[in-house]
């Protein structure tokens, strides 16, 4: 209490040291107590509040050092100001520690007595203003009850609230229950008054035993509490909510428990929403880092000199770029192909005066549309270089058909030079073929010696798709005599994107694997993994949308180890699979073949019962 005496605390374990510093200190109001070890100065400190401890430095079993950490690392006498007492000569690491360790001051041997009572004097002050403080708390606590209870008593003001205010007993009966109450939950104040919230199944077990403890812990000095609970609702059910509680007490010994409560279902919602959207948003950012480290790679690989990389690398680039905005600007749910002919028009890769094309209005989805950007790119720039647009008189014929869900799209050149088929393909035919998604039937071409004819399939990405009913998945098919080197390994890729699918089946067959093959759907990876002998698989966390989580538990049950290579986190991939490893898209080549040789190396895995 407030009017109780100041207390010092000595401790030291030689008592003439004591009796010498009590009689210093000795004045009235200050009570000074003695310890000769560090375990009597804990007890005596979780019983009495001291303003000052004097702690001896050099103590047998626990020093004055180690007792200071252990005050601070206890919530009772943290706040207790420590003064050290040494007759050691002090270098700058010892002094060092005793200040980390909590003193506020030293005091050296001999003492000298009118340092000791200055600072002594100190201290005593600011005890005696704590007292005042904590007398005046005290006082505004009582106030802050008055007035808490005569707003309880406000009920015009609770019942017009949007939230839910609600009162109950020790024993969790509702003693108050408002309006906001009756919109919030659906029933009426009239079923819920004076009866247990947990036998009419307001309350759940763990809604009550949370409330429980909120009464249990009044007497603690923790006015407010907040949680999230699961509150019955009576025509939906279970509802998210929001409680504020406050343990209300008017004297008489039994108190209340005051609530408020928020309907928070919509923010859940949103929050979820959010957190998808988010996963989407890190996966097609990833994906499209992925892609343009692997068009950075493939155009290296293919270039004859570097003013030839950064004229290729470049341009690509660029037509990407240029796609995203358009899709950005769409809010990258949907763009038309006319727009993005236009694009490369503006931009100089087509000649708007020799490219005549003719088609319906189609809008293509943020995938084909990355994808046809830099087809369109590849198809413009050859034509610039060897075809029709490298010549004054050559024309370009850009036509589409629509036939449901299927968009047929031909590239025809007129006027150009004589063409004559390539004897290899490159990079830009692999960019122009990539339009298709991996499908090898989609893209055709034509060496006509009039003009070079391209032909575009393109089976989705141009209104969305209903997914089919799916076939039970397989059976993964049994692990062959497993590889101890990635030089031996047999890799099954799962990937949508197929620049990256180039990317890693060439960083992978350099490395001296057999990649057995390239799985751009579910289904096709479902096939696969149940039909070809693998040594290791490589799954993307999303294929066209569809989460991989059965292709991953087949293969966890066929015993075949893998890792995720995904634009996604971690939380957004198959749950079960923990122990995979986790390559963030874009990859790093060393970093890709670090995780499979560890995967390697791991012990053999068996396949599930």
């Amino acid at each position: 209490m407030p009017d109780r005496p100041i207390r010092f605390l000595i401790v030291d374990d030689i008592a003439e040291n004591i009796a010498a510093l009590e009689a210093l200190l000795r004045r009235d109001g200050l009570v000074v107590d003695q310890a000769r070890s560090a375990a009597e100065a804990l007890e005596l400190m979780l019983v009495h509040d001291y303003a000052l401890a004097f702690l001896d430095v050099q103590m047998p079993g626990t020093d004055g050092y180690e007792l200071a950490e252990l005050m601070r690392a206890t919530e009772r006498t943290r706040g207790v100001p420590i003064i050290f007492v040494t007759a050691a000569e002090m270098d700058e690491a010892r002094r060092f520690r005793g200040y980390e360790a909590g003193a506020v001051d030293y005091i050296f041997k001999p003492i000298d007595p009118l340092i000791l009572k200055s600072k002594a004097e100190v201290f005593y002050r600011i005890g005696r203003q704590a007292k005042d403080l904590l007398r005046q708390r005290d006082e505004m606590q009582a106030i802050a009850r008055h007035r808490d209870q005569v707003a309880a008593q406000l009920r015009a003001h609770v019942d017009n609230s949007p939230l839910a205010f609600v009162a109950l007993s020790p024993e969790l009966q509702v003693r108050a229950w408002s309006k906001g109450a009756e919109r919030a939950f659906g029933r009426s104040a009239a079923d819920m008054l004076s009866q247990s919230a947990r036998q009419l199944g307001w309350l759940d077990e763990d809604g009550a035993r949370q409330l429980t403890e909120w009464l249990e812990a009044a007497d603690e000095e923790a006015p407010r509490f907040s949680t999230e609970l699961m509150l019955d609702h009576a025509d939906i059910g279970p509802i998210p909510c929001e409680v504020y509680g406050s343990v209300l007490n008017d004297g008489s010994g039994s108190p209340s428990l005051s609530l408020q409560i928020l309907d928070i279902t919509e923010r859940k919602q949103a929050e979820e929403v959010r957190s998808l959207l988010i996963g989407e948003l890190n996966h097609r950012i990833k994906n499209t880092l992925a892609n343009v480290q692997a068009i950075s790679r493939q155009s290296l690989r293919q270039a004859s000199s570097l003013p030839d990389f950064e004229q290729s690398f470049g341009g690509r680039l660029q037509a990407l770029a240029r796609a995203h905005s358009i899709l950005s600007d769409a809010t990258w749910a949907s763009a038309p192909l006319d727009q993005l002919i236009d694009d490369q028009v503006s931009s100089g890769t087509l000649d708007g005066d020799r490219l005549h094309r003719d088609g319906p209005s189609v809008e293509l989805t943020p995938e084909t549309m990355l994808r046809l950007a830099l087809t369109l790119h590849e198809l413009g720039t050859n034509a610039a270089k060897y075809g029709a647009l490298s010549v004054p008189d050559g024309q370009v014929y850009l036509n589409w058909q629509l036939d449901g869900p299927r968009l047929t799209l031909i590239w025809r050149e007129e006027g150009g030079p004589p063409v004559h088929a390539p004897s290899g393909s490159g990079f830009g035919t692999t960019l122009i073929t990539a339009v298709g998604g991996g499908d090898p039937r989609a893209v055709s071409v034509e060496w006509r010696p009039e003009g070079v004819i391209w032909t575009i399939r393109l089976a989705d990405g141009v209104r969305p798709q209903q997914c089919a009913e799916r076939e039970p998945a397989p059976e993964a098919a049994p692990m062959h005599h497993r590889a101890q080197t990635l030089s031996e390994s047999r890799i099954l890729l799962v990937e949508d994107e197929p620049l990256v699918a180039l990317d890693l089946r060439h960083e992978l067959e350099d490395a001296g694997a057999e990649v057995v093959g390239i799985a751009r759907t579910v289904p096709e990876a479902l096939e696969m993994a149940g039909q070809v002998q693998v040594d290791l698989a490589i799954l993307d966390g999303n294929l066209k949308g569809q989460p991989v989580d059965e292709v991953a538990d087949l293969l966890s049950r066929g015993g075949v180890r893998f890792c995720f290579l995904s634009g996604y986190g971690r939380e957004h991939l198959p749950q079960g699979h923990g122990a995979a490893p986790l390559i963030e898209k874009p990859f790093r080549p060393d970093h890709l073949r670090s995780v499979l040789n560890d995967l390697l190396a791991e012990p053999r895995a068996t396949a599930a019962e």
